[in-house]
């Protein structure tokens, strides 16, 4: 009975930040879609972190899509290898270390686990925390936002990608 007050207690908080986000009533303010649509023209280099290999996983297919695009996109993961035939680096950092550094830094990862990637992409020296669709993490903007990066939360890449005259095309 408790557990399920809890669940329930959670989903209509994580319904609150949702709707707080999309109507503007945050306490960190979001790129704008003409800072998005600047940044993504620009091709910039994309770090997933939480990617996953195996199929019909959402942040796999958000990362094959990018490849794709012709995006230069690497899985940050410690639970592969590889993603989709590209090296796999267990955290940021190890990425930054072995292949430079990323203006975006794209989350799939629980809301709650989201401020620890906000203070990982400051060190690293991203311009955007990029919060998949269905995250919110106010902590992690403010995280984000104090480091001096620009923040998107509730949006897939891929999907703003296309939407805004990226190439990306649909996983297959």
């Amino acid at each position: 009975m408790d557990r399920d007050r809890d669940r329930d207690r959670a989903d209509r908080a994580r319904l609150a930040e949702l709707l707080d986000l999309h109507e503007g009533r945050g306490p960190v303010p979001q790129l704008d879609e003409g800072a998005i649509a600047d940044l993504l023209a620009a091709r910039p280099r994309v770090a997933v972190v939480g990617a996953s290999d195996r199929p019909g996983r959402p942040s796999r297919d958000v990362f094959l899509d990018l490849v794709r695009a012709g995006v230069d996109a690497v899985p940050v993961t410690p639970r592969f290898a590889a993603v989709g035939g590209v090296t796999a680096w267990p955290d940021l950092a190890a990425a930054v270390a072995a292949t430079g550094p990323f203006a975006i830094v794209d989350v799939f990862r629980r809301a709650e686990e989201c401020p620890a990637h906000a203070a990982e992409a400051v060190a690293a020296g991203a311009r955007v925390l990029w919060l998949q669709l269905g995250i919110v993490s106010w902590e992690a903007a403010r995280i984000a936002r104090a480091g001096g990066l620009g923040v998107v939360m509730d949006r897939c890449l891929s999907v703003e990608l296309r939407r805004l005259g990226g190439r990306a095309v649909s996983p297959g």
